[in-house]
C-alpha cells in the first residue's frame, strides 16, 4: 500500500472489490473526522469509476493522492501504460468552473514537475462535474507532455482514457484531437513504484510557510537532492548553535549566507516555527524590515488559519488568526521600538533577523530614532542596538543574521560590516559563527572583515552556506546568469545562458507583447505579475506607473478574479515590493534608470524633469541590486520589456533604450 494516497490498487482489483470495503479503507486512512458530503461523494466516485472501467484489465487506481507542495489530495488519478490521469470531481455541480479547472491542472502540473515518476509521463487532467452537460473533448498537450484540462460529466471517462492511451488520432466521437504522444519519453518507474518515487517540492515562501506553520518539517515540503540536502545541512546546524548555547549558557551570533533563492527565509522560518511548538522558554521570532514580506507572509498564514479552523468545525475570526501569527512573525521596527522603550530583555531566546545586511548604519537609525521615534539622542547603528536587546538576557540567547548577497537597495542600508563592527566594539563577549563566505564582494561590500573576524570568538560553519537556488527548480543557474548581466559581461551570461535550458526567457520592445507572452506561458493558477524599479519614473507614457503603491498582500494573494492581483499585469511591483517573494512568470520592465553606454551601465535618476547622474557609489549598488532583485524573482520564467523610446519626448529618446536592448540578446535573450 502506497503512503501517498488514502486507496491503492490494480483497476481490475477495483473493479472486483466490494464498495462497503474500499469505502472502509478510505475512511480509516482519513484522519479528521468523516462529513456526510465526504462520505457521499466517495461512494459517487467508486459508482462511477467501477460502471465506466468495467472490463478494463491493466493499470492502476488512487483515491486521495498527496500532492504535498500544495498541501492537498487529488481525488483519482489512474495510472495506465504510460498516462496519469488525475480526477478532480465535482459531484453534483452543473458546470465546469474556472477554478475546478485550474485546480485539476495544477495538480498535473504539480505532478509533472515535482514527482520524480511523472517526469516523462503523459499527464491529462479531468474536471469531472457529474450534473454538467456533455462537452467536446479536445485533448491538446503542452511541450512537457501535461494536457489541457478536460471537461467531462462522468459518462465519457472510457472513452477518453481508450482514445489517449491508444494514441487515436481519429477516434468514433469526432470531436477528440490527440496532438504529440508520439514522441513521448518512457520512464524507468514501473506502475509498482511510481507512486513512492522520490518527490522534490520546491514551493514558494508563502507555501512553505503555511506548510511549516501546519507543523511539516523543512524535509517534507523541500526537494531532496543537494539544494534541498544544503538547507537541511544548515537548518541543523542552526539548531545545534542554539542547543549548545542554552546548554553553556552562552550568547551567540551566526551569519547564514547564501545566493539568491538559496532558501535563507526558509531556513529561518523553520528554526521559528519549530521554536514556537517547544514553548516560551525557547521562543523565537523571525524579524524582518521589509514590510511587504511580513505583510504577505502574515496575510498567507491567517487566511490559511481560517480556513482550516472552518474545515475542523472550530471557526476562528481573521483578527485571531492575525495575533497568532504575529507570535512568530513581526516588522524588526516594532520590535526595535520595543526596546526603546522599556530596559526589560526581550521575552525570545532566539531571534532571527531576515536580510540582515539592510539594518541601518548609525547616520540613518538616529536620524530616524530623533525624528521619528523622539528619542533625546541615539548614537548606534541599527544592528549594535539590536544586539544590545538580546545582550540583556541574563542567561543566553542566539542571534540568527540571514545576509542575501547583492540585496542592498535602498539609502542608509549598512551591509553586513557594520554587525562586525558593533561586535568589535561592544560584544566581544558573544560566540560568533560564520559561513567562511564573508571575504566574497557579494556579502561584504568591498569592506574587508578579515581582521575584524580575527578579533572576536569567531567559529567558521560551512554548513552556514546556502549555495544552491531553490527559488527557481527550473534554474539553478539564474543567479549566476543575472550576476553577469548585472556586471555587463554579455559573454559570461551568453554561456550561463546556454545552461538554462529549461527556464523561458524572452526579451521585446512591445509591452503588449509582454503581456501576452505572460499569459501564453501560465498554467493553472501559477501566478505572473508585472514589475518595475521604482526609480523607473519614464514608463509611465507605456502606461506603467511605479509611483501609485500596490497593496502587497491583494497582489500577490488574490485571485484571477481580482484586479487588484497581480493576474491582472495592470499595477506593477517594485523592488521594494517583491524582494524576499516571488512569482512563477514575470514581466521585467526596464527604464533608462540603469542603462548601457559605450559598453558599460549608467546609472541615473529621474528628478523634476530630467535625468541625473548617480556618482555616488553606493546609490549605483543600490540601483544595480534592484535589478538583481527584479530579474530573479521568477521561478519559471521572465519576459523582459525595454520601451523603443520616443525621440520626440527628450525625457526617453531612442538611445536610451537600444543600446540596453540590444546588450540583453547579446546575453543570449531571445527577441519576440
Amino acid at each position: 500500500m502506497s503512503l501517498s494516497s488514502y486507496y491503492q490498487a490494480l483497476i481490475i482489483d477495483f473493479l472486483n472489490a466490494d464498495q462497503e470495503k474500499i469505502l472502509g479503507q478510505l475512511t480509516a486512512n482519513h484522519h479528521f473526522s468523516l462529513e456526510i458530503s465526504q462520505r457521499n461523494a466517495w461512494i459517487s466516485q467508486i459508482e462511477n469509476l467501477k460502471e465506466q472501467l468495467k472490463g478494463f484489465k491493466r493499470g492502476q487506481i488512487f483515491f486521495e493522492f498527496t500532492i504535498p507542495r500544495m498541501g492537498k489530495r487529488a481525488d483519482v488519478l489512474l495510472l495506465i501504460d504510460n498516462v496519469v490521469f488525475v480526477l478532480e470531481y465535482k459531484v453534483g455541480a452543473k458546470q465546469y468552473d474556472r477554478h475546478a479547472l485550474d485546480q485539476a491542472l495544477d495538480y498535473a502540473l504539480d505532478l509533472k514537475n515535482f514527482h520524480e515518476g511523472s517526469h516523462h509521463k503523459t499527464i491529462v487532467p479531468i474536471l469531472v462535474a457529474t450534473k454538467a452537460p456533455q462537452a467536446i473533448k479536445n485533448v491538446e498537450l503542452y511541450q512537457d507532455h501535461v494536457s489541457k484540462p478536460i471537461c467531462s460529466n462522468g459518462s465519457d471517462l472510457l472513452e477518453i482514457v481508450n482514445d489517449v492511451v491508444s494514441n487515436k488520432q481519429d477516434t468514433s466521437l469526432g470531436n477528440i484531437q490527440v496532438v504529440g504522444f508520439s514522441d513521448q519519453q518512457q520512464d524507468e518507474f514501473g506502475s509498482e513504484d511510481w507512486a513512492d518515487s522520490g518527490y522534490k517540492p520546491t514551493p514558494t515562501i508563502v507555501e512553505a510557510a503555511q506548510a511549516l506553520y501546519q507543523g511539516h518539517t523543512v524535509q517534507e515540503i523541500s526537494r531532496s537532492d543537494a539544494g534541498a540536502k544544503n538547507l537541511t545541512v544548515t537548518s541543523e546546524c542552526i539548531s545545534e548553535i542554539i542547543e549548545y548555547s542554552k546548554a553553556n549558557k552562552r550568547k551567540s551570533i551566526c551569519f547564514v549566507t547564501g545566493v539568491p533563492g538559496a532558501g535563507k527565509t526558509l531556513a529561518g522560518l523553520n528554526i521559528s516555527t519549530r521554536k514556537l511548538e517547544a514553548g516560551t522558554e525557547e521562543h523565537a521570532v523571525f524579524l524582518s524590515g521589509n514590510g511587504p514580506l511580513v505583510d504577505v507572509l502574515r496575510e498567507a498564514l491567517a487566511r490559511d488559519e481560517v480556513l482550516r479552523s472552518k474545515k475542523l468545525h472550530k471557526p476562528i475570526k481573521k483578527e485571531d488568526a492575525k495575533r497568532k501569527v504575529g507570535a512568530f512573525i513581526q516588522n524588526i521596527h516594532h520590535f526595535r521600538d520595543a526596546g526603546l522603550k522599556t530596559e526589560k530583555a526581550p521575552i525570545e531566546h532566539v531571534v532571527i533577523f531576515d536580510e540582515a545586511q539592510r539594518a541601518w548604519n548609525q547616520a540613518q537609525a538616529e536620524k530616524f530614532m530623533v525624528q521619528k521615534r523622539g528619542a533625546v539622542s541615539f548614537d548606534m547603528s541599527e544592528p549594535e542596538f539590536l544586539i544590545s536587546l538580546m545582550d540583556r538576557k541574563e542567561d543566553w540567547c542566539t542571534i540568527i543574521c540571514l545576509i542575501g548577497g547583492g540585496q542592498e537597495i535602498n539609502t542608509g542600508e549598512a551591509g553586513l560590516i557594520e554587525w562586525f563592527h558593533a561586535l568589535q566594539r561592544s560584544f566581544k563577549h558573544w560566540d560568533v559563527y560564520h559561513s567562511g563566505q564573508l571575504s566574497n564582494k557579494n556579502y561584504n561590500l568591498g569592506e574587508n572583515l578579515e581582521g575584524k573576524i580575527q578579533c572576536l570568538n569567531a567559529k567558521e560553519k560551512l554548513g552556514l552556506h546556502l549555495a544552491v537556488s531553490i527559488r527557481s527548480f527550473r534554474a539553478e543557474k539564474l543567479s549566476d546568469f543575472v550576476g553577469a548581466i548585472i556586471d555587463g559581461d554579455h559573454a559570461q551570461a551568453r554561456s550561463l545562458h546556454s545552461e538554462l535550458t529549461n527556464y523561458h526567457m524572452s526579451v521585446t520592445r512591445d509591452i503588449n507583447q509582454a503581456r501576452k507572452w505572460l499569459r501564453s506561458h501560465a498554467r493553472g493558477t501559477e501566478r505572473l505579475g508585472m514589475l518595475a524599479s521604482s526609480g523607473a519614473l519614464r514608463l509611465k507614457p507605456e502606461g506603467i506607473h511605479v509611483k501609485s503603491k500596490i497593496d502587497p498582500a491583494n497582489w500577490f494573494l488574490n485571485g484571477k478574479e481580482d484586479v487588484r492581483s497581480s493576474y491582472y499585469l495592470e499595477d506593477v511591483a517594485t523592488e521594494f515590493d517583491i524582494q524576499g517573494l516571488e512569482l512563477d512568470w514575470t514581466g521585467v520592465c526596464w527604464d533608462a534608470d540603469l542603462r548601457m553606454e559605450n559598453e558599460h551601465w549608467a546609472f541615473y535618476n529621474f528628478k523634476g524633469t530630467k535625468w541625473q547622474n548617480v556618482n555616488d557609489r553606493f546609490r549605483q549598488l543600490y540601483l544595480a541590486n534592484a535589478y538583481r532583485v527584479l530579474l530573479t524573482r521568477a521561478r519559471q520564467g521572465m519576459v523582459i520589456f525595454v520601451p523603443h523610446g520616443d525621440d520626440n519626448d527628450h525625457t526617453r529618446p531612442k538611445w536610451y533604450y537600444d543600446q540596453t536592448f540590444e546588450f540583453l540578446k547579446l546575453c543570449g535573450i531571445n527577441e519576440i
